[in-house]
């Protein structure tokens, strides 16, 4: 674990995150976002049948192969990511391009200010909404908190993606990260159900 740790580190320029702002939260907002990140419940897809979670899983898997060899991490990644941010309210191709933009599908990436893990979150958030026991390395806690965070700025920004998103990098009114991320969605992670109403695309809007 500290030798993949360390590794990381050098790694570390190719990460995105780290200048996310410690900000002070109001006791409401804290005991919300402390209930989000306290979740145990044991991840799923959240589908409307069998056969359309299979499909989702089985396409995002194909695409994710390559950055992620082993079948069942690919499965157990993309059923985390699927629910952690469906849960928060986050489309998961959205997260999906922003883990491809900060960590590069890289469970231990550290960014040059010490932001950890797949979504790089900052440490100070383990402070001030977590307990000592939430390892930001851990994927399923790092998934947690990420999307509990964006979903944060989201609520912040009145539902503004991109403002969002510049918050999430510390790098709000910068159009750069935000067009990363952006670009990743629509490029790599772009997905449409079965169906052929428009609630079943899952694509930026405009």
């Amino acid at each position: 674990m500290r030798r993949l740790i360390l590794i990381a580190c050098l790694f570390a320029a190719n990460t995105w995150a780290g200048a996310q702002r410690e900000e002070g939260l109001s006791a409401s907002v804290q005991a919300s976002l402390q209930r989000a990140v306290a979740d145990v419940a044991a991840p799923r897809l959240v589908f409307d049948n069998e056969i359309e979670a299979q499909r989702w899983i089985g396409d995002m898997s194909t695409r994710l192969q390559k950055r992620m060899p082993d079948a069942d991490m690919r499965r157990l990644f993309l059923t985390s990511v699927h629910y952690e941010a469906t849960r928060a309210g986050l489309d998961p191709q959205l997260v999906l391009g922003l883990i491809q933009v900060e960590s590069g599908f890289r469970k231990y990436a550290i960014s040059s200010s010490g932001a950890r893990g797949f979504m790089q979150v900052m440490p100070f958030w383990v402070r001030s909404i977590g307990t000592d026991e939430h390892n930001l390395f851990q994927m399923r806690t790092n998934l947690r908190y990420g999307c509990t965070i964006l979903r944060h700025y989201l609520d912040i920004e009145r539902g503004n993606l991109f403002r969002a998103l510049g918050r999430y990098n510390g790098s709000l009114g910068r159009a750069e990260y935000p067009n990363l991320v952006l670009a990743a969605w629509k490029n790599h992670w772009y997905y449409t159900t079965q169906t052929a109403d428009a609630s079943s695309v899952s694509k930026p809007r405009s």
